[in-house]
């Protein structure tokens, strides 16, 4: 069984650990009224934090898979009765989890819906796509070329979708307000 290793939780560990930080410190610091003035509508923010949920997951699946090929740390491939197990499965898993909770009305941002939900499955949405996008050349070709030239196209299609989301983000207003906070002059009384 993979999940009762202890190097199966590493990678999950590590992502959830980033967006959970990041979490506390837009809602225990100033950034709480900056994020709520610049995300009024649920729409954005679920964007915003599906991008999140992407970007970060991209950052650390690329790192884990960088240190399993050159032997670097605890990390190493994840197997069940001698077929390696390659990370789009986790990440199809979570989509079709999210897909899910989405058809049963949880977390859709809809007015009757929990925020924590919410937010939640926008994140999770950005893990999933992440997860799947870094081996579309696998699904491609139909084999395993992740290390190979043809892998370059995972490279791609993580930028196509990344972008998509940025584009739908626009994000912008929420940077803009947190650098005035940050240069915000105080003025001397």
């Amino acid at each position: 069984m993979p999940w009762m290793h202890r190097g199966f939780w590493i990678g999950p560990l590590i992502i959830a650990s980033i967006l959970g930080l990041l979490a506390l410190l837009v809602a225990r610091t100033r950034l709480r009224s900056i994020y709520k003035q610049q995300f009024p509508e649920t729409r954005r923010e679920r964007l915003f934090l599906a991008s999140v949920g992407f970007f970060t997951t991209a950052a650390v699946i690329r790192g884990i898979t960088i240190a399993i090929h050159n032997n670097i740390g605890p990390f190493h491939d994840i197997s069940m009765r001698g077929r390696h197990i390659h990370h789009l499965v986790w990440g199809i898993l979570l989509l079709l989890l999210v897909g899910y909770s989405w058809l049963s009305e949880i977390g859709t941002g809809g007015p009757s819906c929990f925020h924590v939900a919410d937010r939640l499955t926008s994140m999770l949405y950005g893990v999933a796509a992440a997860l799947t996008l870094d081996e579309f050349a696998l699904w491609l070709n139909l084999s395993d070329v992740y290390w190979q030239r043809e892998g370059r196209e995972s490279y791609e299609a993580m930028a196509l979708f990344g972008g998509l989301l940025g584009i739908g983000l626009f994000g912008g207003p929420f940077l803009k307000g947190v650098v005035l906070h940050v240069f915000r002059r105080e003025t001397p009384q």
